[in-house]
Formats: structure tokens, C-alpha cells, sequence
């Protein structure tokens, strides 16, 4: 990876093409139905160096050079034919969650700047925000509140923001959070106090995240130990017995010890949401969940309204943000970023403009 040095014109921004390089790219246009947004912060992933290294096969990036980054905050800069309400001069935050706006049952989507299965989502919204402008199409571009300040930390809200909607948490329940020491987890944790979950149980490995979110009113964390049963009895004695809802988000992993345990704490009628990355296969009681009347329910992602309504939550005070801790490195620094992004326990790591 190399840094150039930025001429007077045009934009500086990182470009992903076999290696990752940094330099000028012209000024975008913004096309009908988009807007070009100056970007003041762009968030980075914490699996954006195996995503660079072509590591996650699973994965289908953009055909030649792009711009990888899926979210941000900054100011409207100009907007192309077709945006009525949007305007020059507007703090706003972007995400790259989009689903095209067609009256079909199933409308292809992506997550611009990283993947799509669809080959045309892809190749049209190809670049993403580690630059210092990007072109959004207008659904993924959200009015920021006045007197909000910086917002950044939304962005590490909005998956499992996603989940717990899917998951149809109410005021009052109990919530697990598998998998809360980790990037979306942690987060998760707050949105599900946020929400009023009247107990949040975070658990997951790292004993130094748990501390921190144990902090938190109204949560109680849990160590797991890889022993299903055990875990599963742990993880209701916390909650104070049967769960009502567990989110499941622990990333990477190799077994699905801990999703089981996650699913046998849940009470009857319970509801278990799939949004992790563990690679091994999930084993299913079928007598047990018929019986019990459980729900286990895959989702991606977030609806599009959601970056909206979590701003909401931070209006009223009810999601703090500052209790979500962010590192910021320069756009430049991007190589160092990674880096930091990439380890346990982690906080949002930010690039700034």
C-alpha cells in the first residue's frame, strides 16, 4: 500500500484494484436520484484487511479499481436530477445498505463499497466512503438532526439495530446479546437498553469488554466457557430465567457452541436472530422447537428507515453515543486503521477527512 501526495484538484481517496493505493481521483458527479456528500468521517471494518487481502471468499466485490467503505457522516455537496429534499449544506449520514426502489418481491440490493450478489448493484454503486466524497443514491442518505454533533457511532448501531427490529424486542424484555465483546455486539448491547429491555445479557470472551459493558445499567455480562449446557444455564441465571430474545452476532467462529446456548436459554414462544458469522454449520432440534414454538430468524442488515430512527433515540437521550468508544485515525493512515480495527475488543475505528 503507498500514499501519494494530493494535488490541487480533484479528491483524495483510497482505491482497492489486487492492492490497495492512495492518491487523486477526479471530482464525482453526482447522477440522478444520488447526491455527491463530502465526507467529514468514514468508520472501517473490522475485517476490512482479510476483505483488502481477497481473503473472504464469500464476498463479491466491484470488477476492477473501486473505493471500499460502506458508511459515513458529512455535508451534502451537490445533488443530481430527481433529489427534491435534500439540499447543499446538509449534515447527513450515509450508509452503504441499499436496496433498489423497484415494486418486485424480491429488489436487488447490496452493500456499496464492499459486496453484492448482484452484479449490477455492484458495478453501478461501486465506490464506497473511504474518500473525501462519495456518490450515495439518495435511500441511503439521512438528514442528521441539528445540534446532534458528531454522529459517527450510529454506524456500529444500525446491524444489530436491525436485528432487535426483527426480532420484535419490547419494552420489558429480556434480551442476550452472543457475541456482545465484539464489534456489532457491544453496540447491540446499548440499542437493546436503549429500546427498554429490561435486562440485557452480554456475553461473549473477552473479560475486559464484559467490565466495560457490565458498567452499563441494566446489564449483566457473562464469560462463556464453550460448554453448551453450562452456558445455556449461566445465560438464564443472568437474564433471571427464561430469555424472551437473544441476538445473535459473534463473528467468526468455528462452532455454534455458543449460538446453542444462546437458543436453549430462550423461553417458550422465545425468539432467536441470526446476524453472526460463525462458519460451521448450526445442528436444529426439530421436536425441540416445535414443541417450545421457538423462532429462529435470519436477517440482513437493517430497513431503510432505521439510520432515521436511531437518530431519533439519539435526539431523545436515550441512545448515548458517548458511551461507544471511537478511535480516529486520517484518511491517509488508513494501512494503521486497519490494524487497530482488527483487534479484540476493538473500538469503532474512524477515518477522518
Amino acid at each position: 500500500m503507498a500514499a501519494t501526495r494530493p494535488s490541487v484538484e480533484g479528491m483524495r481517496a483510497w482505491r482497492l484494484d489486487g492492492t490497495l493505493t492512495f492518491g487523486d481521483v477526479p471530482d464525482p458527479e453526482p447522477p440522478d436520484g444520488a447526491v455527491v456528500v463530502r465526507l467529514h468521517a468514514a468508520p472501517v471494518l473490522s475485517y476490512l484487511r482479510e476483505y483488502v487481502a481477497g481473503k473472504l471468499g464469500h464476498y463479491h466485490p466491484p470488477t476492477g479499481p473501486f473505493t471500499p467503505g460502506t458508511s459515513g457522516v458529512g455535508v451534502v455537496e451537490r445533488v443530481g436530477r430527481g433529489v427534491f429534499t435534500l439540499t447543499p449544506g446538509q449534515p447527513v449520514l450515509v450508509t452503504g445498505n441499499y436496496t433498489a426502489a423497484e415494486n418486485v418481491p424480491e429488489p436487488a440490493r447490496g452493500l456499496i463499497g464492499l459486496t453484492s450478489e448482484f452484479a449490477a448493484v455492484r458495478d453501478t454503486w461501486r465506490d464506497g466512503t473511504l474518500a473525501e466524497k462519495v456518490v450515495a443514491p439518495a435511500p441511503t442518505v439521512t438528514p442528521v438532526p441539528a445540534g446532534l454533533g458528531d454522529v459517527v457511532a450510529v454506524t456500529r448501531c444500525l446491524v444489530p439495530y436491525g436485528g432487535l427490529l426483527r426480532g420484535r424486542l419490547a419494552p420489558g424484555e429480556t434480551v442476550v446479546v452472543n457475541g456482545a465483546t465484539g464489534a456489532f455486539g457491544s453496540a447491540g448491547v446499548q440499542v437493546a437498553t436503549a429500546l427498554g429491555a429490561r435486562r440485557v445479557v452480554a456475553a461473549g470472551r473477552n473479560p475486559a469488554v464484559l467490565a466495560r459493558l457490565a458498567a452499563r445499567e441494566r446489564v449483566v455480562p457473562v464469560r462463556l466457557t464453550g460448554s453448551v449446557p453450562a452456558d445455556a444455564d449461566a445465560l438464564r441465571a443472568a437474564a433471571g430465567g427464561p430469555v424472551d430474545l437473544a441476538l445473535d452476532l459473534v463473528g467468526g467462529a468455528t462452532t455454534p457452541d455458543s449460538t446453542l446456548a444462546a437458543l436453549a436459554a430462550l423461553r417458550r414462544a422465545g425468539r432467536l436472530v441470526l446476524m453472526g458469522s460463525t462458519s460451521a454449520p448450526l445442528p436444529l432440534d426439530y421436536t425441540a422447537l416445535m414443541l417450545a414454538g421457538t423462532e429462529v430468524i435470519g436477517n440482513f442488515m437493517y430497513p431503510d428507515d432505521a439510520p432515521a430512527r436511531l437518530l431519533n433515540l439519539v435526539s431523545a437521550a436515550l441512545l448515548d453515543l458517548a458511551a461507544l468508544p471511537v478511535a480516529s485515525f486520517p484518511l491517509a493512515d488508513l494501512p494503521a486503521a486497519m490494524d487497530a480495527a482488527a483487534e479484540p475488543g476493538a473500538p469503532l475505528v474512524v477515518v477522518t477527512m
